[in-house]
């Protein structure tokens, strides 16, 4: 049961850290406060994670190499990565200078450390399938030669290995220092080399981190995940708010410094409230109603056609977002590179069509449940939509909305019928099909288990050829429309709201907060 009180509990709590009280001049600075909808779900980069989670872990962690602004990955605690010419065998050269927060200095040991922990048996690391053999690569082997160079050994050339050592939910494959786990190898907490370090997780109430003193930052400017990252503050914290009004109210107080995710429609109230701005970049993230293609009913491609032309989603994007996002039937976000014409192309709305359809499909109106979660009010809202819009037709769709952590279990155990489900931004368009293709016996979160579109998905991920990997993706989206296997809906837009006195937040493609180069210029 909802506690009533439970606003005003967290009003409260906001208000205690608002530092009104006292003389100023007693006063320490007070942390940067970003407020988040929801409580991390682990500190281990990769493991029992969510997109909440990779968030902070990306500040306290870093990986040999990252994305960069423009999504091209490039080194981070890498100093340089050279790559043979069969494509098999990545050299990596380390920075010097470079130390974990408990002070010791960071060599090719613990990298080959870290390496082995992600991959151990039964270490829950969400990316150990992407280079085992199940993903788009093999590691067959990796080496530490000297204190300053590893060097990678792969069963075949791919493009994408180092866009996946970087990606996000791999937590950037964060090298560790081996003090992050016990004698016994239990996770303790992590201890990386990123510009802030883990103090505190209050476990629904806040996760504090602190400026890493002995921060080796990289010159020139921000770019992404790597480029310069000072940390500015001596405190963040990640502020867990549930709910929106809160949230909204504490920021217009000064109690709440930065919104990371604001809802489309608060905008135009944001962009109005005195001493608050906003801002807004285009994500590579994407919603979509994800379709059980092994269940009974959803197995038939005619029933599944029939649900895609009973979508208007220009309607739909343009509810859901307050006008500000354009629909996508594309796996390839709007923003890519490799969004072209074919990627135009989508599932017209069609009624008629689509009753004609399920007729055609032996329909009987079996009950068809949509899972969503209010987690997320955009893919929430798009659930409720398509409820609407399916009825409408002839469809009996109904409405489960469940925690956010039990829809998360459900999507990767594959247990559902329809979903609305939020994507996390994937940075290449291989890597945006990877997400939803593959053998649903072996990763059941998987949507589409095509043979022939795993065989384009692993071309586009060999291929360095622009071209070819654009004639790789156009086809997959082609053979994408006619099987039906999820609906993508729209990509959204990464929105902040901050307090006026704060220089140097910015939304960008990945949707993630980031508090390094942010500092409060004023009271």
């Amino acid at each position: 049961m909802k506690n009533p009180n439970f606003g005003a509990a967290v009003a409260l709590a906001l208000a205690g850290l608002s530092g009104a009280a006292g003389p100023v001049s007693a006063q320490p600075a007070p942390p940067l406060r970003i407020s988040m909808t929801a409580d991390i779900r682990s500190t281990e980069p990769g493991v029992n994670r969510d997109s909440n989670s990779d968030a902070v872990v990306m500040h306290i962690v870093e990986g040999l190499v990252a994305y960069g602004e423009d999504a091209e990955v490039r080194p981070l605690l890498a100093k340089s990565v050279d790559i043979s010419p069969d494509g098999k065998t990545y050299t990596f050269t380390l920075r010097d200078g470079v130390t974990f927060h408990n002070g010791k200095p960071m060599t090719s040991a613990d990298v080959l450390w870290s390496w082995q922990h992600y991959n151990a048996a039964n270490s829950g690391w969400r990316c150990a399938s992407e280079f085992d053999g199940r993903g788009s690569v093999k590691v067959t082997r990796v080496e530490a030669p000297d204190a300053r160079t590893v060097v990678y050994h792969l069963d075949k050339p791919t493009s994408l290995f180092l866009a996946s050592l970087a990606r996000i939910d791999c937590g950037g494959t964060g090298i560790l220092s081996r003090d992050s786990v016990g004698a016994d190898g239990a996770w303790i907490k992590p201890i990386g080399t990123g510009p802030f370090e883990l103090a505190e997780w209050k476990r629904g109430e806040y996760i504090r981190l602190t400026r890493f003193a002995g921060y080796a930052n990289l010159d020139g400017k921000r770019d992404g995940y790597t480029g310069s990252k000072r940390p500015l503050v001596d405190e963040v914290r990640f502020m867990i708010v549930p709910d929106d009004s809160t949230a909204k109210a504490a920021l217009q107080r000064g109690n709440i410094d930065i919104i990371e995710d604001v809802s489309n429609n608060d905008v135009p109230v944001l962009q109005n409230t005195p001493n608050v701005k906003v801002a807004y970049a285009p994500v590579m993230s994407m919603t979509a109603l994800l379709l059980q293609t092994k269940d009974p009913v959803l197995a038939n491609p005619k029933l599944r056609l029939a649900l895609a032309h009973a979508i208007d989603y220009k309607q739909l994007a343009a509810a859901v977002t307050e006008g500000l996002a354009q629909p996508n039937n594309s796996i390839v976000p709007l923003v890519s590179p490799y969004y072209d014409a074919a990627q135009k192309q989508g599932w017209d709305y069609d009624p008629a069509r689509a009753a004609k359809l399920l007729q055609e499909a032996g329909y009987k109106g079996q009950p068809l449940t949509i899972l969503t979660t209010k987690r997320y009010p955009q893919s929430y809202n798009s659930a409720v939509i398509v409820q609407a819009m399916l009825q409408a037709v002839g469809v009996n769709a109904q409405l489960s909305v469940v925690e956010w952590a039990t829809q998360l279990d459900r999507y990767n155990a594959g247990t559902y019928q329809m979903m609305t489900f939020p994507y996390s931004a994937r940075l290449d368009a291989a890597l945006n099909y990877e997400m939803v293709t593959g053998d649903k016996a072996k990763q059941p979160r998987k949507v589409w288990d095509n043979a022939d579109a795993l065989k384009l998905v692993e071309a586009a991920s060999v291929d360095s050829d622009r071209a070819k990997r654009q004639a790789s993706f156009d086809q997959l989206h082609k053979l994408f429309l006619a099987d039906v296997p999820s609906i993508p809906l729209y990509n959204g837009l990464d929105i902040g709201a901050f307090r006026s006195n704060i220089k140097g937040y910015q939304p960008w493609a990945v949707k993630k907060p980031r508090a390094w180069e942010v500092e409060r210029v004023g009271p």
